[in-house]
């Protein structure tokens, strides 16, 4: 009970607990490569493709810095530091020149034996350790590199992983290891190499092991097949956060029947793929699925103009049962079947029957179709560009869903725990007891979800508007006296202007009135007007037939605007 009071009284913080979005617990890498023949002749072109791999993805990254520091080293005839500490960020140039320094050391020479391949070895963690403290201490990225303490070092060897192990931890007992973090030795073997290191006796007893392991460092064995997914797989663990001081999220559960106090499961979260939003080729990854433009290719021509039809190829039919969730991302489309006015009847009733069969084709098979988009143009470099790839869903209804998913270079490593034990009665218990207390629904209906979002909008427009729009030299609000005087003087001038305007700028009636005594007189008394250019009279039909022409005024024989119909 005190532990679960312990629990409760945790989760009274927020369910969600994440790091700061910097990674700033992201160690320092560095990486020691053994060239030692003749192994090397055997992994020097898998190694360094999954390497250059890596590096090409690590160093394209947006978003939070996930590598801040990296290092290599080789140990070949001696040991050589090919690339101090650099930030991998926007730095490909150099990180591929190191890697083609480390594909040209050769793999013919002299075989050493193990103990002396296991000194360079040793060596070369103690001089990646010196170098990381001098980094810190007197260069300026050092206030840069001030929360990162630490330094994870990998070493890639081709030799009996547990031997290698033994000796590093045999070795470095009494060094100075305040700064590593971790020290992971992954061994590349192949089928026969297996079978070989896992027959091999240990070399050393458990609690001579226990003895030589230092204080506050972890030191692992990973064995890799000799292949470039599998080495890749090894470096993207690099991307993933390297957390571990505290939980990431608290799961809050009802109390059970026998308890006030609500139930707290902590969990750690993982990512499975890297984001393509994080990737300069965006668009050609598919990623952007928020919106039908932000799917359709692109054009080059006005904005109004409707964008091409995207083409998606069916590559390959899937069971629905073998599709894992998590490697699905981005928003899904609906797809239905068009209804675009320029198909006549005979195609568009074609088409309708045709989507219709493919729908419950796939519904009643249980079956999903894997879909391909080619790029549209090639890179300037001159690849072949970026391909994205789609899973296509039935539905109950006639319609599809579109989903992208994620490609092998996105992929993180994520280790599945499986216990084939049952869970303890008493935690059994005490789960159920709190999803009883829970209400349940047959269909998630996300109209009964609120997320508050309107309420929330309106509070924050509300606020961000100011009071009055305009602010005085000081940066003081001005008084509302002060507008209605401007306004008050504004229209006084504009009142002013329009009586100027009406006085200069008199226009007579284009057709003058029925002859009259009174306009006779008031026609004369205005003067001869300026002289104009004549035009030809106006002819009038009458309901007779005969037709009179309009005579003019004799004291206005110049004025064609005063025209007096008899």
């Amino acid at each position: 009970m005190d532990s679960r009071k312990r629990s409760a009284a945790s989760s009274n913080s927020p369910s969600l607990v994440f790091w700061s979005s910097s990674f700033p617990r992201q160690p320092a890498r560095v990486l020691i490569v053994e060239a030692l023949p003749p192994r090397w002749s055997e992994t020097r072109t898998v190694l360094c493709d999954a390497l250059d791999n890596f590096l090409s993805l690590a160093s394209s990254l947006d978003g939070p810095c996930r590598i801040p520091l990296l290092s290599l080293y080789a140990v070949s005839r001696q040991r050589e530091c090919l690339l101090p500490f650099v930030q991998v960020r926007g730095n490909f140039a150099r990180l591929h020149s190191c890697v083609e320094e480390l594909r040209s050391i050769p793999s013919e020479g002299c075989i050493r034996g193990a103990a002396a391949g296991a000194d360079l070895l040793r060596q070369a963690v103690l001089d990646s350790l010196q170098q990381f403290k001098q980094y810190i201490r007197h260069t300026s990225a050092g206030s840069q590199a001030g929360s990162n303490i630490s330094v994870e070092v990998t070493l890639v060897t081709s030799q009996p992983g547990r031997s290698i192990v033994h000796q590093l931890e045999m070795g470095l007992k009494d060094a100075d290891l305040v700064s590593l973090k971790r020290l992971l030795v992954v061994q590349i073997y192949s089928t026969g190499d297996w079978c070989q290191d896992a027959l091999s006796p240990e070399p050393a007893a458990p609690s001579e092991t226990e003895d030589s392991l230092m204080l506050g460092t972890e030191v692992d064995l990973q064995q890799v097949e000799n292949t470039v997914f599998a080495i890749e797989t090894v470096f993207k663990a690099w991307l993933q956060e390297q957390g571990g001081d505290r939980e990431h999220l608290h799961l809050l559960l009802p109390s059970p029947m026998d308890s006030l106090i609500p139930v707290c499961v902590k969990c750690d979260m993982q990512e499975r793929m890297i984001s393509p939003a994080l990737i300069p080729l965006t668009p050609n990854l598919g990623v952007k699925t928020e919106s039908i433009r932000d799917f359709l290719p692109g054009t080059k021509g006005s904005a109004n103009q409707s964008p091409a039809p995207q083409t998606l190829k069916v590559i390959k039919v899937l069971r629905a049962d073998g599709v894992c969730e998590s490697v699905l991302y981005g928003l899904p489309l609906v797809i239905r079947p068009t209804t675009c006015w320029q198909l006549d009847w005979d195609e568009m009733e074609n088409n309708q029957n045709l989507f219709h069969a493919l729908c419950h084709t796939l519904r009643s098979r249980d079956l999903f179709l894997l879909l391909q988009v080619e790029p549209a143009q090639k890179s300037a470099a001159g690849a072949s560009g970026v391909y994205s790839h789609y899973i296509l869903q039935p539905s109950p209804s006639l319609s599809l869903l579109l989903k992208p998913v994620v490609s092998r270079e996105l992929l993180l490593p994520c280790s599945q725990l499986v216990s084939a034990q049952d869970p303890a009665h008493q935690a059994m218990q005490t789960i159920q007891s709190c999803l009883t207390q829970l209400d349940e629904g047959f269909v998630l209906n996300p109209l009964s979800l609120s997320s508050n979002l309107y309420q929330h909008l309106r509070s924050r427009g509300l606020l961000s508007q100011p009071r009055y729009p305009y602010r005085s030299s000081s940066s003081t609000l001005l008084s509302p006296v002060f507008y209605k005087k401007v306004i008050l003087s504004l229209k006084f001038k504009l009142q002013n202007y329009s009586r100027q305007l009406g006085m200069n700028s008199k226009v007579r009636a284009t057709v003058a009135p029925l002859p009259s005594t009174s306009a006779a007189s008031s026609s004369s008394s205005l003067g001869p007007p300026p002289s104009k250019a004549s035009r030809p009279a106006l002819n009038f039909l009458s309901s007779s037939g005969s037709s009179r022409a309009p005579t003019r005024q004799e004291g206005n024989d110049d004025d064609d605007n005063s025209v007096l119909i008899q």
